[in-house]
């Protein structure tokens, strides 16, 4: 009997699978436009824009951010101007005490680096502070315009010329009562009339302006007596610009409170005490394996 053998591989214990080709590197990923997922590195917030459109910002909110910067800076004039008055009265009274007895080389040198200083922080953060509140003024005179719906008395550029020395004098004053006046809601063929906080702030500004211009001619002058006198009137108006500071702080919070008064509802948080009447929540059954 004719007997054909067959040969035939084992079963493998494991099976056998081809290797894998490796991918080839072909350098790091690469996309046409910067990804998009992800989550966001910022607080969470609902949604409350259509995506790819531009809010528009109203002149009164943009005012509200105004006058908190306006505010901050005349903070820091009235600071500023403070120190300086001290610094100037510190020396007034030095020269006093040199009459009759020899003042410490220590306090001469720490008296004038406290004036030099003060000198130097007033001007510029008056500058800056009355900057922020003329561009507050132009963005409260456009929300005035906005809520009564009628143009300003007077256009922006005589608003600016006004700063100019001379009319400075009675031109930012009849601006502040042009824009109280439209605030207030008056009608506007009735002529405006300041109240009792713009005329003490436009007698005050204006004082400070005919201080500040009498010191600097009294600073022309020679001799020991000129200088000493040159003291005093700059306490003066260091004083009287403490005086300004304050109270045009006062002057920007009661026109942009006029003009976009905040609700209290909205600007305090809201604290959840107790909830009264609310239905019982219902909870799915607890599962037999889980323990109490």
């Amino acid at each position: 009997m004719a007997v054909d053998w067959v040969a035939s591989p084992p079963v493998p214990v494991r099976p056998y699978r081809e290797p894998r080709r490796q991918p080839r590197y072909t350098g790091p990923p690469s996309y046409p436009a910067p990804p998009r997922w992800g989550l966001p590195a910022l607080p969470w917030r609902w949604q409350v824009t259509v995506p790819g459109t531009v809010p528009r910002v109203s002149p009164a909110e943009r005012m509200r951010v105004l006058a908190g910067t306006a505010t901050t800076l005349l903070w820091v004039t009235a600071l500023a101007c403070g120190l300086a008055a001290v610094a100037e009265l510190w020396r007034y009274v030095m020269l006093l005490i040199s009459r009759s007895a020899v003042l410490s080389y220590g306090w001469l040198k720490a008296s004038d680096a406290l004036v030099i200083t003060a000198g130097v922080l007033a001007p510029v953060t008056a500058l800056v502070a009355g900057t922020a509140t003329v561009l507050w003024l132009l963005r409260a005179r456009q929300a005035a315009a906005e809520a009564t719906d009628r143009a300003p008395a007077r256009p922006d550029w005589q608003v600016l010329l006004g700063l100019l020395p001379g009319p400075n004098l009675s031109v930012p004053g009849s601006t502040l009562t042009e824009l109280e006046h439209a605030a207030l809601g008056e009608p506007a063929d009735r002529r405006p009339s300041p109240s009792r906080l713009l005329r003490i702030w436009w007698v005050t500004w204006a004082a400070g302006l005919l201080l500040a211009a009498v010191t600097l001619l009294w600073g022309l002058r020679s001799g020991v007596q000129a200088q000493a006198d040159g003291v005093v009137l700059r306490i003066l108006t260091d004083s009287v610009a403490v005086a300004v500071a304050v109270l045009s702080v006062k002057v920007v919070a009661s026109i942009t409170a006029l003009l976009s008064p905040l609700d209290n509802a909205a600007a305090h948080r809201m604290l959840v005490v107790r909830v009264e009447g609310a239905p019982t929540p219902q909870r799915r059954p607890r599962a037999t394996t889980h323990r109490r």
